[in-house]
């Protein structure tokens, strides 16, 4: 069983607001397999217009786990098995779930967790990481430049009002998923993101 970190987005007095409550559900392994069935044509879409692998991950406690990927039809790819729990701090999704989190749970998660570098790319300091989460807030996405692994790049956005805290990503060789390519993918990620959370709603709806 999985055991994810919702966003309740319900304060003290019960309605609605900016002041997120998390809690925890738990998600059995059908319904991770669920999300990412529904995800899968959307992930393919990305791949079919950017060329690039594309992952959706969950919170699970304090690892992202991904639930789907779709690979690029390139030979030289990036590639993660679903079911794979990764970092928070160091992976473009991870960063995606946390940009959805207020700054005080990301130091929790931060405390539990600690900050290894996986190379020297790789944040290790919760203030920097911060500073890289109120920048990815601001633009809508998250980076991941080569923190995970050097020579890879990563572009990922957070999927609204998804029923666990849940984000999608674009990934491949830096060279080829250059900088200047986030003004072309970026929007792509955020519009593909929504049409995920529709997919949730009309599940919701049945």
């Amino acid at each position: 069983m999985l055991c994810l970190t919702v966003s309740a987005g319900v304060t003290s007095g019960g309605r609605r607001g900016n002041e997120c409550v998390p809690k925890l559900i738990r998600l059995g392994e059908s319904a991770a397999q669920l999300i990412g069935a529904w995800s899968r044509p959307h992930l393919t879409e990305l791949v079919q217009r950017t060329g690039e692998s594309a992952n959706m991950a969950v919170l699970d406690n304090d690892r992202a786990v991904y639930v789907a990927q779709v690979p690029s039809p390139y030979a030289m790819r990036m590639f993660t098995e679903v079911g794979r729990r990764v970092q928070l701090h160091c992976t473009g999704v991870g960063k995606a779930l946390l940009m959805q989190l207020p700054n005080d749970n990301v130091h929790a998660l931060l405390k539990r967790a600690g900050m290894p570098a996986s190379n020297e790319n790789s944040l290790t300091t919760p203030e920097a990481l911060i500073r890289d989460i109120e920048l990815s807030r601001s633009r809508g996405y998250a980076v991941d430049e080569g923190e995970q692994e050097i020579g890879v790049r990563c572009f990922a956005v957070p999927v609204p009002d998804a029923p666990a805290l849940t984000a999608i990503s674009i990934s491949g060789p830096a060279a080829r998923l250059t900088l200047k390519s986030a003004t072309k993918v970026t929007p792509l990620l955020k519009r593909v993101a929504r049409d995920i959370a529709s997919e949730f709603d009309k599940e919701a709806a049945v």
